[in-house]
């Protein structure tokens, strides 16, 4: 089985890019917001807490920062070790995760400043030679693209995306920055 993680704030084009990876044969998991918005357009998909046997807690500040979905992307696949702890573990690898992060620009203050989205981003940019990092939705099309023709993400498509992924969290960083030097 194929997973992929998607947790999105701006939702433009995410329905149909998870109707089209189901048919690719992904299961799809989706923090609460993501998976309620796919599930009432009849995209099966589990909650993240679905997977972890954990909620979410604190009013939604921490969703996705647990063990089981930080290593199913981290895990490097090409490490014997790293396997048999996933599957000692029962945590299933995830080869795509999509995520965007809250719009701090837009509304700049504490509670737009995203954690668990930036820890996604991060981690899976880092384990780019075998997970695809998806941040923006002008990414979908080439990634259904490739799947089409070739059944896979290419590694070069991958690190392209790894790119684009540390550009948008050293922007947001940079963003959060300029608010507290301003004072807040």
């Amino acid at each position: 089985m194929k997973y992929a993680l998607i947790s999105v704030s701006d939702r433009t084009g995410i329905l149909e890019f998870a109707r089209k990876i189901s048919e690719f044969g992904f299961q799809i998991i989706a923090s609460s917001g993501t998976q309620k918005f796919l599930k009432s357009k009849g995209v099966e998909c589990k909650t993240v807490s679905e997977v972890t046997g954990f909620p979410e807690i604190l009013g939604g500040r921490v969703k996705t920062l647990h063990p089981k979905i930080l290593g199913a992307i981290l895990a490097n696949r090409g490490i014997e070790e790293h396997l048999e702890e996933l599957k000692e573990l029962d945590i299933p690898l995830i080869d795509i995760v999509v995520c965007n992060l809250y719009p701090f620009k837009d509304s700049p203050g504490i509670e737009t400043i995203d954690i668990g989205g930036v820890t996604l981003i991060r981690a899976t940019a880092k384990n780019y030679k075998y997970v695809t990092c998806i941040t923006n939705p002008e990414q979908y099309e080439r990634v259904i693209e490739e799947f089409e023709k070739k059944g896979e993400i290419s590694e070069q498509t991958r690190f392209e995306f790894a790119k684009e992924a540390f550009k948008l969290t050293s922007s947001f960083d940079e963003s959060i920055v300029s608010f507290f030097t301003a004072g807040k």
